[in-house]
Protein backbone atom coordinates (compact mmCIF):
# COMPACT_ATOMS: atom_id res chain seq x y z
CA UNK A 1 0.00 0.00 0.00
CA UNK A 2 1.18 3.62 -0.94
CA UNK A 3 2.21 6.22 1.58
CA UNK A 4 -1.46 8.00 -0.40
CA UNK A 5 -3.17 4.99 0.48
CA UNK A 6 -2.39 4.95 3.94
CA UNK A 7 -3.26 8.70 4.82
CA UNK A 8 -6.48 8.21 3.13
CA UNK A 9 -7.42 5.13 5.24
CA UNK A 10 -6.32 6.97 8.50
CA UNK A 11 -8.30 9.80 7.70
CA UNK A 12 -11.32 7.75 7.56
CA UNK A 13 -10.62 5.94 11.13
CA UNK A 14 -9.97 9.00 12.56
CA UNK A 15 -13.26 10.74 11.06
CA UNK A 16 -15.17 7.60 11.94
CA UNK A 17 -13.79 7.44 15.75
CA UNK A 18 -14.41 11.66 15.73
CA UNK A 19 -18.32 11.25 15.25
CA UNK A 20 -18.78 8.42 17.26
CA UNK A 21 -17.18 10.17 20.08
CA UNK A 22 -19.64 13.39 19.27
CA UNK A 23 -22.61 11.69 20.17
CA UNK A 24 -24.15 12.53 16.96
CA UNK A 25 -28.00 11.14 16.21
CA UNK A 26 -28.67 8.38 14.75
CA UNK A 27 -30.38 7.81 11.54
CA UNK A 28 -33.65 7.57 12.93
CA UNK A 29 -35.27 8.56 16.83
CA UNK A 30 -36.38 4.98 17.37
CA UNK A 31 -33.14 3.13 15.83
CA UNK A 32 -31.72 2.00 19.56
CA UNK A 33 -28.58 0.83 19.23
CA UNK A 34 -27.71 2.11 16.04
CA UNK A 35 -25.14 4.90 16.54
CA UNK A 36 -23.40 6.96 14.15
CA UNK A 37 -20.51 4.50 13.40
CA UNK A 38 -23.37 2.01 11.67
CA UNK A 39 -24.64 4.85 8.95
CA UNK A 40 -21.06 7.06 8.09
CA UNK A 41 -19.29 5.30 5.14
CA UNK A 42 -15.31 3.93 5.57
CA UNK A 43 -13.39 4.78 2.70
CA UNK A 44 -10.40 2.76 2.20
CA UNK A 45 -8.10 2.06 -0.32
CA UNK A 46 -8.46 -1.84 -0.94
CA UNK A 47 -6.85 -3.87 -3.88
CA UNK A 48 -6.85 -2.46 -6.84
CA UNK A 49 -9.32 0.41 -6.44
CA UNK A 50 -11.18 2.91 -3.69
CA UNK A 51 -13.52 1.11 -1.69
CA UNK A 52 -16.41 2.39 0.42
CA UNK A 53 -18.40 0.30 2.86
CA UNK A 54 -21.86 1.38 3.27
CA UNK A 55 -24.66 -0.79 4.30
CA UNK A 56 -23.22 -3.80 4.21
CA UNK A 57 -22.06 -3.68 0.62
CA UNK A 58 -18.71 -3.03 0.08
CA UNK A 59 -18.92 -0.47 -3.11
CA UNK A 60 -15.06 -0.01 -5.24
CA UNK A 61 -14.29 1.88 -7.89
CA UNK A 62 -10.84 1.19 -9.91
CA UNK A 63 -9.54 2.44 -12.95
CA UNK A 64 -6.93 2.86 -15.42
CA UNK A 65 -5.40 5.07 -18.35
CA UNK A 66 -2.84 3.84 -20.94
CA UNK A 67 -1.85 6.30 -23.53
CA UNK A 68 0.69 4.89 -26.22
CA UNK A 69 2.64 6.63 -28.65
CA UNK A 70 4.48 5.18 -31.73
CA UNK A 71 7.25 6.92 -32.94
CA UNK A 72 8.35 4.07 -35.49
CA UNK A 73 5.74 1.79 -37.84
CA UNK A 74 7.33 -0.44 -40.65
CA UNK A 75 4.09 -0.83 -42.03
CA UNK A 76 2.63 3.08 -41.69
CA UNK A 77 1.66 4.81 -44.92
CA UNK A 78 0.45 8.31 -45.83
CA UNK A 79 -2.67 6.76 -46.89
CA UNK A 80 -6.10 5.60 -46.58
CA UNK A 81 -7.25 1.92 -46.87
CA UNK A 82 -8.87 2.13 -50.01
CA UNK A 83 -11.73 -0.63 -49.09
CA UNK A 84 -12.41 1.08 -45.49
CA UNK A 85 -11.35 4.88 -46.11
CA UNK A 86 -9.46 4.74 -43.03
CA UNK A 87 -6.11 5.58 -42.53
CA UNK A 88 -3.02 3.51 -43.11
CA UNK A 89 -0.96 6.15 -40.94
CA UNK A 90 0.46 4.55 -37.15
CA UNK A 91 3.50 6.65 -36.23
CA UNK A 92 1.09 9.05 -33.94
CA UNK A 93 -0.12 8.88 -30.67
CA UNK A 94 -3.26 6.73 -29.16
CA UNK A 95 -5.24 6.69 -25.85
CA UNK A 96 -5.63 2.74 -25.91
CA UNK A 97 -7.34 2.51 -22.83
CA UNK A 98 -9.19 5.00 -20.55
CA UNK A 99 -10.96 2.41 -18.38
CA UNK A 100 -13.41 2.89 -15.40
CA UNK A 101 -14.87 0.29 -13.32
CA UNK A 102 -17.33 -0.16 -10.45
CA UNK A 103 -18.30 -3.37 -8.48
CA UNK A 104 -20.18 -4.05 -5.20
CA UNK A 105 -20.47 -7.13 -3.25
CA UNK A 106 -22.53 -8.22 0.16
CA UNK A 107 -21.93 -11.69 1.39
CA UNK A 108 -22.11 -14.56 -1.42
CA UNK A 109 -23.24 -11.90 -3.93
CA UNK A 110 -21.32 -9.39 -6.13
CA UNK A 111 -21.52 -7.59 -9.16
CA UNK A 112 -19.35 -5.73 -11.74
CA UNK A 113 -19.38 -3.23 -14.82
CA UNK A 114 -16.63 -1.57 -16.77
CA UNK A 115 -16.37 0.64 -19.22
CA UNK A 116 -13.86 1.53 -21.98
CA UNK A 117 -12.80 4.60 -24.04
CA UNK A 118 -10.16 4.73 -26.52
CA UNK A 119 -9.02 6.02 -30.09
CA UNK A 120 -7.92 2.86 -31.87
CA UNK A 121 -9.99 3.42 -34.31
CA UNK A 122 -11.43 6.63 -33.72
CA UNK A 123 -13.46 8.00 -30.55
CA UNK A 124 -15.25 5.17 -29.08
CA UNK A 125 -16.44 4.27 -25.67
CA UNK A 126 -17.70 0.61 -25.08
CA UNK A 127 -19.08 -1.32 -22.31
CA UNK A 128 -15.72 -3.76 -21.46
CA UNK A 129 -17.60 -6.11 -18.79
CA UNK A 130 -20.27 -7.00 -16.89
CA UNK A 131 -21.40 -9.23 -14.53
CA UNK A 132 -23.25 -11.20 -11.99
CA UNK A 133 -21.69 -13.81 -9.57
CA UNK A 134 -22.48 -15.71 -6.33
CA UNK A 135 -19.25 -17.38 -4.69
CA UNK A 136 -19.38 -20.20 -2.12
CA UNK A 137 -18.04 -21.07 0.56
CA UNK A 138 -16.36 -17.86 1.00
CA UNK A 139 -13.15 -19.49 3.03
CA UNK A 140 -11.82 -23.13 2.63
CA UNK A 141 -9.99 -24.98 0.50
CA UNK A 142 -12.68 -25.87 -1.94
CA UNK A 143 -14.21 -22.35 -3.53
CA UNK A 144 -16.82 -22.31 -6.38
CA UNK A 145 -18.09 -19.36 -8.42
CA UNK A 146 -21.30 -19.04 -10.71
CA UNK A 147 -21.09 -15.50 -12.77
CA UNK A 148 -23.33 -14.90 -15.84
CA UNK A 149 -22.55 -11.74 -18.17
CA UNK A 150 -20.28 -9.95 -20.27
CA UNK A 151 -16.97 -12.05 -19.68
CA UNK A 152 -13.61 -12.88 -20.19
CA UNK A 153 -13.19 -16.02 -21.96
CA UNK A 154 -11.91 -18.59 -20.38
CA UNK A 155 -9.58 -19.96 -22.45
CA UNK A 156 -5.12 -20.60 -21.80
CA UNK A 157 -3.66 -17.96 -19.79
CA UNK A 158 -2.69 -14.95 -22.55
CA UNK A 159 -6.28 -14.45 -22.93
CA UNK A 160 -7.23 -14.32 -19.43
CA UNK A 161 -4.21 -12.20 -18.21
CA UNK A 162 -5.69 -8.47 -17.53
CA UNK A 163 -4.49 -5.40 -18.84
CA UNK A 164 -2.79 -4.15 -15.61
CA UNK A 165 -1.28 -7.51 -14.86
CA UNK A 166 0.22 -8.06 -18.77
CA UNK A 167 4.01 -7.45 -19.00
CA UNK A 168 3.95 -6.97 -22.49
CA UNK A 169 1.84 -4.83 -23.91
CA UNK A 170 -1.15 -6.51 -25.88
CA UNK A 171 -2.07 -10.43 -26.26
CA UNK A 172 0.11 -12.69 -28.55
CA UNK A 173 -1.42 -12.37 -32.62
CA UNK A 174 -2.86 -15.73 -32.24
CA UNK A 175 -5.08 -14.43 -29.08
CA UNK A 176 -5.91 -11.42 -30.94
CA UNK A 177 -7.55 -13.69 -33.69
CA UNK A 178 -8.79 -16.63 -32.90
CA UNK A 179 -10.47 -14.18 -29.56
CA UNK A 180 -10.76 -11.11 -30.65
CA UNK A 181 -11.88 -8.72 -27.26
CA UNK A 182 -10.99 -11.88 -24.81
CA UNK A 183 -15.14 -11.03 -23.63
CA UNK A 184 -17.87 -12.92 -24.60
CA UNK A 185 -21.50 -13.36 -23.43
CA UNK A 186 -22.23 -16.46 -21.55
CA UNK A 187 -22.35 -18.20 -18.14
CA UNK A 188 -19.27 -19.79 -16.57
CA UNK A 189 -19.05 -22.49 -13.64
CA UNK A 190 -15.54 -21.73 -11.75
CA UNK A 191 -13.30 -22.53 -8.95
CA UNK A 192 -10.32 -24.30 -7.24
CA UNK A 193 -9.55 -27.53 -4.82
CA UNK A 194 -6.15 -27.86 -3.51
CA UNK A 195 -4.16 -27.68 -6.46
CA UNK A 196 -6.15 -27.96 -8.68
CA UNK A 197 -8.18 -25.23 -11.21
CA UNK A 198 -11.55 -25.14 -13.26
CA UNK A 199 -13.29 -23.03 -15.67
CA UNK A 200 -16.16 -23.89 -17.13
CA UNK A 201 -18.67 -21.78 -19.62
CA UNK A 202 -20.82 -21.43 -22.42
CA UNK A 203 -20.61 -18.75 -24.37
CA UNK A 204 -22.56 -17.25 -27.19
CA UNK A 205 -19.27 -17.93 -29.39
CA UNK A 206 -18.97 -14.19 -30.94
CA UNK A 207 -15.95 -12.09 -28.52
CA UNK A 208 -16.62 -8.31 -28.56
CA UNK A 209 -13.29 -7.69 -30.84
CA UNK A 210 -14.89 -10.20 -33.68
CA UNK A 211 -15.04 -8.84 -37.20
CA UNK A 212 -18.16 -9.97 -37.91
CA UNK A 213 -21.01 -9.66 -35.63
CA UNK A 214 -19.36 -8.43 -32.23
CA UNK A 215 -21.18 -8.91 -29.39
CA UNK A 216 -24.11 -10.72 -31.12
CA UNK A 217 -25.28 -13.73 -31.56
CA UNK A 218 -26.73 -15.18 -35.01
CA UNK A 219 -27.69 -18.78 -33.80
CA UNK A 220 -29.30 -21.05 -31.44
CA UNK A 221 -26.20 -22.84 -31.04
CA UNK A 222 -23.44 -22.14 -28.28
CA UNK A 223 -19.97 -22.53 -27.56
CA UNK A 224 -19.10 -24.62 -24.74
CA UNK A 225 -15.04 -24.10 -23.52
CA UNK A 226 -13.14 -24.36 -20.49
CA UNK A 227 -9.94 -24.80 -18.95
CA UNK A 228 -8.11 -27.12 -16.25
CA UNK A 229 -4.93 -26.67 -14.84
CA UNK A 230 -3.02 -27.71 -11.44
CA UNK A 231 -1.08 -25.15 -9.50
CA UNK A 232 1.27 -25.27 -6.73
CA UNK A 233 4.88 -23.93 -4.99
CA UNK A 234 6.90 -26.74 -4.74
CA UNK A 235 9.75 -24.85 -2.62
CA UNK A 236 9.33 -21.41 -1.34
CA UNK A 237 11.37 -19.99 -4.81
CA UNK A 238 9.33 -21.37 -7.42
CA UNK A 239 5.38 -21.79 -8.53
CA UNK A 240 4.40 -23.51 -11.53
CA UNK A 241 1.12 -23.62 -13.41
CA UNK A 242 -0.29 -25.72 -16.53
CA UNK A 243 -3.13 -26.52 -17.94
CA UNK A 244 -5.53 -27.66 -20.87
CA UNK A 245 -8.02 -25.76 -22.37
CA UNK A 246 -10.80 -27.01 -25.29
CA UNK A 247 -13.68 -25.33 -27.38
CA UNK A 248 -16.46 -26.94 -29.00
CA UNK A 249 -19.10 -24.95 -30.90
CA UNK A 250 -20.93 -23.38 -34.20
CA UNK A 251 -19.70 -20.89 -36.51
CA UNK A 252 -22.13 -18.62 -38.70
CA UNK A 253 -22.06 -18.13 -42.54
CA UNK A 254 -24.78 -15.20 -43.39
CA UNK A 255 -27.01 -16.42 -46.48
CA UNK A 256 -27.61 -13.48 -49.46
CA UNK A 257 -30.29 -11.96 -50.41
CA UNK A 258 -31.75 -12.24 -54.05
CA UNK A 259 -30.79 -10.22 -56.82
CA UNK A 260 -33.07 -9.14 -59.97
CA UNK A 261 -31.59 -9.23 -63.55
CA UNK A 262 -29.60 -6.84 -64.55
CA UNK A 263 -28.36 -5.02 -68.30
CA UNK A 264 -24.99 -4.21 -68.31
CA UNK A 265 -23.43 -2.24 -71.08
CA UNK A 266 -19.46 -2.49 -71.88
CA UNK A 267 -18.45 0.27 -74.12
CA UNK A 268 -15.50 -2.23 -76.14
CA UNK A 269 -14.80 0.12 -78.71
CA UNK A 270 -14.63 3.03 -76.21
CA UNK A 271 -16.71 5.26 -79.11
CA UNK A 272 -19.33 6.04 -76.87
CA UNK A 273 -22.23 4.67 -78.43
CA UNK A 274 -24.28 1.89 -77.33
CA UNK A 275 -24.05 -1.15 -79.68
CA UNK A 276 -26.53 -4.66 -79.61
CA UNK A 277 -23.05 -7.00 -78.83
CA UNK A 278 -22.03 -4.56 -75.90
CA UNK A 279 -25.17 -5.31 -74.22
CA UNK A 280 -25.42 -8.23 -71.49
CA UNK A 281 -28.12 -9.68 -69.15
CA UNK A 282 -26.85 -10.26 -66.01
CA UNK A 283 -29.12 -13.09 -64.95
CA UNK A 284 -30.87 -12.97 -61.35
CA UNK A 285 -30.16 -15.22 -58.18
CA UNK A 286 -32.19 -17.02 -55.66
CA UNK A 287 -31.87 -15.93 -52.01
CA UNK A 288 -29.30 -18.64 -50.12
CA UNK A 289 -30.10 -19.47 -46.51
CA UNK A 290 -27.52 -18.92 -43.63
CA UNK A 291 -25.38 -22.21 -42.39
CA UNK A 292 -24.14 -22.96 -39.67
CA UNK A 293 -20.93 -25.09 -39.38
CA UNK A 294 -18.72 -26.54 -36.51
CA UNK A 295 -15.39 -25.26 -34.80
CA UNK A 296 -13.24 -26.08 -32.33
CA UNK A 297 -9.77 -26.11 -30.60
CA UNK A 298 -7.37 -27.27 -28.23
CA UNK A 299 -4.99 -25.77 -26.37
CA UNK A 300 -1.87 -26.19 -23.69
CA UNK A 301 0.04 -23.65 -21.23
CA UNK A 302 2.28 -23.59 -18.61
CA UNK A 303 4.05 -21.03 -16.53
CA UNK A 304 6.41 -20.72 -14.03
CA UNK A 305 8.02 -17.87 -11.26
CA UNK A 306 11.62 -18.85 -9.99
CA UNK A 307 12.58 -16.29 -7.19
CA UNK A 308 16.26 -15.58 -8.23
CA UNK A 309 18.81 -13.45 -5.66
CA UNK A 310 19.89 -10.74 -5.99
CA UNK A 311 17.90 -10.16 -9.28
CA UNK A 312 14.00 -11.26 -8.18
CA UNK A 313 10.99 -12.87 -10.26
CA UNK A 314 12.59 -14.99 -13.13
CA UNK A 315 8.78 -15.60 -15.00
CA UNK A 316 8.62 -18.09 -17.87
CA UNK A 317 6.08 -19.84 -20.05
CA UNK A 318 4.40 -20.97 -22.82
CA UNK A 319 1.31 -21.58 -25.09
CA UNK A 320 -0.09 -23.98 -27.78
CA UNK A 321 -3.38 -23.65 -29.67
CA UNK A 322 -4.73 -25.62 -32.19
CA UNK A 323 -8.65 -25.32 -34.03
CA UNK A 324 -10.05 -25.42 -36.73
CA UNK A 325 -13.20 -22.45 -38.53
CA UNK A 326 -12.10 -20.48 -35.13
CA UNK A 327 -10.01 -17.49 -36.35
CA UNK A 328 -12.90 -14.55 -35.89
CA UNK A 329 -10.69 -11.15 -35.69
CA UNK A 330 -7.24 -11.39 -38.47
CA UNK A 331 -8.41 -13.67 -41.01
CA UNK A 332 -12.66 -14.78 -40.44
CA UNK A 333 -12.59 -18.66 -41.03
CA UNK A 334 -15.84 -19.50 -43.14
CA UNK A 335 -15.46 -23.07 -44.63
CA UNK A 336 -18.77 -22.46 -46.53
CA UNK A 337 -17.55 -19.61 -48.76
CA UNK A 338 -14.24 -21.42 -48.91
CA UNK A 339 -15.31 -24.86 -49.75
CA UNK A 340 -13.20 -26.64 -47.30
CA UNK A 341 -12.19 -26.51 -43.27
CA UNK A 342 -9.89 -23.77 -42.17
CA UNK A 343 -6.81 -25.20 -39.77
CA UNK A 344 -5.28 -22.62 -37.54
CA UNK A 345 -2.26 -23.54 -35.57
CA UNK A 346 -0.23 -21.43 -33.26
CA UNK A 347 2.31 -21.25 -30.18
CA UNK A 348 3.69 -18.90 -28.29
CA UNK A 349 7.15 -18.68 -25.57
CA UNK A 350 8.13 -15.93 -23.27
CA UNK A 351 10.60 -14.65 -20.46
CA UNK A 352 10.50 -11.77 -18.06
CA UNK A 353 12.85 -11.04 -15.31
CA UNK A 354 12.35 -8.24 -12.10
CA UNK A 355 15.09 -5.96 -11.52
CA UNK A 356 15.62 -3.81 -8.71
CA UNK A 357 14.31 -0.59 -8.24
CA UNK A 358 10.90 -1.64 -10.63
CA UNK A 359 12.89 -2.38 -13.56
CA UNK A 360 11.62 -5.66 -15.70
CA UNK A 361 12.39 -6.70 -18.82
CA UNK A 362 11.18 -9.56 -21.29
CA UNK A 363 11.08 -11.23 -24.34
CA UNK A 364 8.26 -12.80 -26.46
CA UNK A 365 8.44 -14.94 -29.64
CA UNK A 366 4.99 -16.28 -30.76
CA UNK A 367 3.98 -17.67 -34.61
CA UNK A 368 0.37 -17.91 -35.78
CA UNK A 369 -0.83 -19.91 -38.71
CA UNK A 370 -4.07 -18.97 -40.37
CA UNK A 371 -4.69 -21.37 -42.37
CA UNK A 372 -2.27 -24.86 -42.33
CA UNK A 373 -3.72 -25.86 -45.75
CA UNK A 374 -3.19 -22.77 -47.45
CA UNK A 375 -1.62 -23.10 -51.52
CA UNK A 376 -1.16 -20.45 -54.09
CA UNK A 377 -1.71 -20.64 -58.12
CA UNK A 378 1.57 -21.09 -59.74
CA UNK A 379 1.45 -21.38 -63.62
CA UNK A 380 -1.46 -24.56 -63.89
CA UNK A 381 -0.33 -25.96 -60.60
CA UNK A 382 -1.18 -25.12 -56.91
CA UNK A 383 1.64 -25.60 -54.19
CA UNK A 384 1.50 -25.48 -50.48
CA UNK A 385 2.01 -21.79 -49.17
CA UNK A 386 3.06 -20.72 -45.74
CA UNK A 387 0.79 -18.31 -44.03
CA UNK A 388 2.45 -17.91 -40.94
CA UNK A 389 2.97 -14.52 -38.99
CA UNK A 390 6.06 -14.65 -36.91
CA UNK A 391 6.83 -12.23 -34.16
CA UNK A 392 9.40 -11.02 -31.68
CA UNK A 393 8.72 -9.09 -29.24
CA UNK A 394 11.15 -7.40 -26.90
CA UNK A 395 9.89 -5.36 -24.07
CA UNK A 396 11.45 -2.88 -20.65
CA UNK A 397 9.18 -1.70 -18.15
CA UNK A 398 9.60 0.69 -14.83
CA UNK A 399 6.92 0.87 -12.14
CA UNK A 400 6.50 3.06 -9.63
CA UNK A 401 4.77 1.14 -6.79
CA UNK A 402 1.38 0.06 -8.08
CA UNK A 403 0.49 3.24 -9.59
CA UNK A 404 1.84 3.94 -12.91
CA UNK A 405 4.38 2.16 -15.48
CA UNK A 406 6.08 3.44 -18.20
CA UNK A 407 6.87 0.68 -21.01
CA UNK A 408 8.79 0.36 -24.14
CA UNK A 409 8.21 -2.35 -26.57
CA UNK A 410 9.93 -3.13 -30.06
CA UNK A 411 7.87 -5.62 -32.34
CA UNK A 412 9.81 -7.25 -35.00
CA UNK A 413 6.81 -9.02 -37.31
CA UNK A 414 7.24 -11.12 -40.23
CA UNK A 415 4.54 -11.48 -42.33
CA UNK A 416 4.20 -14.82 -44.89
CA UNK A 417 1.16 -13.60 -46.44
CA UNK A 418 2.53 -10.12 -48.36
CA UNK A 419 2.92 -9.96 -51.72
CA UNK A 420 5.64 -8.22 -53.68
CA UNK A 421 5.42 -5.63 -56.66
CA UNK A 422 5.22 -8.23 -59.27
CA UNK A 423 1.99 -10.12 -57.40
CA UNK A 424 4.08 -12.91 -56.18
CA UNK A 425 3.66 -14.05 -52.67
CA UNK A 426 6.37 -12.51 -50.40
CA UNK A 427 7.25 -12.48 -46.99
CA UNK A 428 6.86 -8.47 -45.58
CA UNK A 429 8.00 -7.28 -42.57
CA UNK A 430 6.04 -4.91 -39.78
CA UNK A 431 8.18 -3.95 -37.02
CA UNK A 432 7.12 -1.17 -34.82
CA UNK A 433 8.41 0.66 -31.69
CA UNK A 434 5.88 1.34 -29.05
CA UNK A 435 6.06 3.56 -26.14
CA UNK A 436 3.54 3.48 -23.07
CA UNK A 437 2.62 5.39 -20.38
CA UNK A 438 0.19 3.96 -17.34
CA UNK A 439 -1.84 5.23 -14.65
CA UNK A 440 -4.32 3.11 -12.33
CA UNK A 441 -5.88 3.77 -9.45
Amino acid sequence: MSRWSTLIVLLAYVARAEDAGAGLPSAAPDAGAMNSSAVLPMIAVLDGGVGLELGGFVVRASGYAQVDGTPYSQASLDELNPATGQPLNEVGVTIRHLHLGLSASRWVFAGAAEVDGNTVAGLGVRLYSAEVSARWPLEGPAVGQLSAGLLRIPFGVDVQTEALRRSFLEPTVMSQALFPGSFDLGVEVSGEWRFLRYQLAMMNGEPVGERALPAKDPNAAKDFLGRVGVAGAPTERLRVEAGVSGLTGTGFHPGTPPTKDALVWRDANEDGMVQSTELQIIGGLPATPSVSFNRFALGADFQATVELPVLGALDVGGELIWGKNLDRGLFVADPVSTGRDQREVGWALWATQQLALGFAVGVRHDVYNPDADAADQQGLRRVPSDSSISTWSVVASWRWERTARVMAQYDHQTNALGRGVNGAPTTLGSDRLTLRAEVSF
